[in-house]
């Protein structure tokens, strides 16, 4: 599937800004993650982060991936989890090798004022 580049950008850019670590992407690119595996020292244990996450900083975090199209809640036959997976834009960053270097600081004011705006850059 082709992405116009500022969704390539945008998708890169919110991935190298987040506090998860290339471990928990190539999970996910071949089964879906809970939630409380991520959150806490689960995630450190799993290589998923550096540090411990509040519950509620992970899903944030989590959901500003579903917003740019990175990630999608698991659905079970009841409805939506807690669970994520990769997206095909998702799966297309992990398998081209995504950039995985700490963001500059300039990529993380523009990805702040990118998820706190809504903008579309």
């Amino acid at each position: 599937m082709q992405y116009l580049s500022q969704t390539l950008n945008r998708a890169q850019r919110a991935v190298r800004c987040t506090p998860f670590q290339p471990k928990l992407f190539e999970t996910m690119s071949w089964q879906s993650v809970s939630l409380l595996e991520i959150a806490g020292t689960a995630g450190v244990n799993q290589q998923y982060t550096q540090r411990p996450l509040a519950e509620l900083s992970a899903e944030n975090a989590l959901l500003w991936l579903i917003q740019v199209g990175v990630l999608r809640r698991e659905v079970d036959g009841q409805g939506l989890t807690d669970s994520f997976r990769l997206t095909p834009l998702g799966r297309q960053l992990v398998t081209q090798g995504q950039n995985w270097q700490p963001p500059a600081w300039r990529e993380r004011i523009q990805n702040a004022l990118t998820r706190r705006l809504r903008l579309r850059t």
